[in-house]
């Protein structure tokens, strides 16, 4: 079981929804992955709802911004990067060809993030934290496991991400079509994949670990959710990749974890 109280900067350490139907997603998620809410006042009326493993911090699920929802962005997970200064890596970011869609900014106390879209086209975000740690826990059931970005280019973003991270992206020989493992300070961060031209545009996938993936599976269709495709056998694991009845994808993932 991964605890965890901070990060390597470069690593992967938060992850949220941003969804049409908060409450909605709030039941969808405690049903499929056993999350406990609370939810946190943000102003306006807005709550950013904290959800829990065993009274561990896991995720957050939050209402979509009314200009997200009036340009038509989809509900979707977003991927956080641990950093030692946002100021500085959304600079470096936009050296290495990335658009600064949301320049740094304070969220209170918790800590400081940016908003970046990559040279091909996925979004993530650059965290330097403040009060907020990151998941209090990943790499075990009902919590964050890996990070995947599905990219037009997997040569070039190894090389942005590279240049930005310091990541060291190797080919994964046991994978019968191209794929790149992420290797940040000698441990597994993620993976690069090739965008499949007939799915959706380049992004960050986020998976979530589950006991019994034939179980989750089930229970996704009972909740309202769909699946995309799975199972998958990958070697080390079976995957499944699913969408909450707002449309948010994400993966089930059921297998080896890192401690």
């Amino acid at each position: 079981m991964g605890e965890r109280n901070g990060y390597t900067p470069g690593t992967f350490c938060w992850t949220d929804l941003s969804t049409s139907d908060q409450a909605a997603a709030k039941e969808f998620y405690a049903g499929l992955l056993g999350w406990e809410a609370e939810d946190l006042p943000v102003g306006d009326g807005m709550t950013y709802s904290i959800q829990r493993v065993d009274g561990k911090d896991v995720a957050a699920i939050s209402l979509q911004q009314p200009q997200q929802r009036d340009a038509g962005v989809p509900p979707m997970w977003n991927s956080y990067v641990w950093v030692d200064s946002a100021d500085q890596a959304a600079e470096r970011a936009g050296e290495l060809g990335a658009t600064v869609h949301a320049p740094p900014f304070d969220v209170m106390e918790a800590g400081r993030m940016a908003v970046i879209q990559d040279p091909q086209g996925a979004f993530f975000m650059v965290w330097q934290p403040g009060q907020h740690r990151g998941a209090g826990l990943v790499n075990a059931p009902g919590a964050l496991c890996w990070n995947e970005l599905s990219t037009p280019d997997m040569d070039a973003s190894a090389s942005f991400y590279g240049g930005l991270f310091g990541w060291d992206a190797q080919p994964f020989e046991q994978s019968p079509d191209p794929y790149l493992v992420i290797q940040n300070d000698g441990r597994g961060n993620g993976g690069i994949r090739k965008t499949n031209e007939a799915g959706p545009p380049p992004h960050w996938l986020v998976y979530f670990a589950t006991h019994d993936l034939e179980s989750a599976r089930a229970k996704v269709g009972e909740l309202g959710g769909t699946e995309h495709a799975g199972p998958i056998d990958i070697g080390v694991a079976k995957i499944s990749i699913v969408a909450d009845p707002q449309g948010a994808i994400f993966a089930l993932y059921d297998g080896e974890l890192q401690p």
